[in-house]
């Protein structure tokens, strides 16, 4: 099985969530084990989605260089990771990813009109050998060896219209398609004024977020999912998990989990040989690999 990257060259604008300004999104094919690059064209610096290279867990994942950072980046990740992309770079004019409408769906449209294009290198994929478990409190992550890779997450909020959800996703491209994509960012009314206080949260509206009241959704057409909540919480690990630098085969399981949660799930996954292995596709395992992306 080879690596693949895209087709041709796309783009898109839209707005930042957090600056509320116009962004250009740039995405074009790069060579085999290139990995994935992020590209500032305002400050003619890149740095590729590696776990060395987080620099901010708070409010979403941020990878940057002491020259700039990109934020919000979760979303697009999860789209390529799911995907099956290994190599692609990255170009923006901002700090930011665009937020779209709060889900992962634009940008599987982008990759769609991109195409996908096979390389000459064999794919490289990350098989966990031994159980990962990061806990912080009562939440926490964890990875499990399987040639079948799932998403087991439970999330609990004490608010009336959310509670305590879970959902199991068997990963595969089809599946995220159907499933996840489309699942959207969320957040509580009552912290937005904060949020803006912080100017943060300037580019946040009904049409890129669901946004929830003390008894109610504020958005006119209500959920896309009855359990959105949690499906996005997988959105975001699967964006989170493609920092691990190639794709990983094995389960991820979380109660409560966060950005945070999950970078330092990939680092404690790299941080020790036993955990892992790398292996060029072919044979048993490259047919395992292949169901996936069918």
């Amino acid at each position: 099985m080879r690596q693949t990257t895209i087709k041709q060259k796309v783009e898109i604008v839209g707005i930042g969530l957090h600056k509320g300004e116009p962004i250009r999104l740039v995405l074009e094919p790069l060579d085999a084990d290139m990995g994935i690059v992020f590209r500032r064209l305002d400050l003619n610096t890149s740095f590729k989605a590696l776990p060395e290279n987080v620099i901010n867990t708070q409010m979403a994942t941020v990878v940057g260089n002491q020259k700039g950072w990109v934020s919000t980046i979760e979303h697009l990740l999860s789209a390529i990771n799911s995907y099956g992309i290994d190599n692609i770079l990255i170009s923006l004019d901002a700090n930011e990813i665009p937020v779209m409408d709060g889900s992962a769906a634009s940008f599987c449209m982008l990759l769609d009109e991109a195409g996908i294009s096979l390389l000459e290198a064999k794919k490289r994929v990350l098989i966990i050998q031994d159980s990962v478990e990061v806990q912080s409190g009562n939440k926490f992550v964890r990875a499990t060896p399987s040639l079948n890779p799932t998403f087991d997450y439970t999330i609990k909020f004490d608010h009336p219209l959310i509670g305590e959800q879970r959902h199991k996703f068997e990963f595969s491209k089809s599946n995220f398609i159907k499933e996840i994509a489309r699942a959207r960012t969320f957040g509580f009314l009552k912290d937005l004024q904060a949020l803006r206080a912080q100017n943060l949260a300037l580019g946040a509206s009904l049409d890129n977020a669901v946004a929830i009241d003390d008894d109610r959704i504020l958005n006119p057409d209500g959920l896309r999912f009855e359990n959105e909540f949690v499906r996005h919480k997988i959105l975001d690990a699967i964006g989170d998990l493609a920092l691990l630098g190639m794709p990983m085969m094995g389960d991820y399981t979380a109660f409560a989990g966060s950005h945070d949660l999950n970078h330092k799930l990939t680092k404690a996954i790299l941080a020790d040989s036993k955990n892992y292995s790398v292996e060029r596709l072919s044979g048993d395992v490259a047919r395992d690999y292949a169901k996936v992306f069918a």
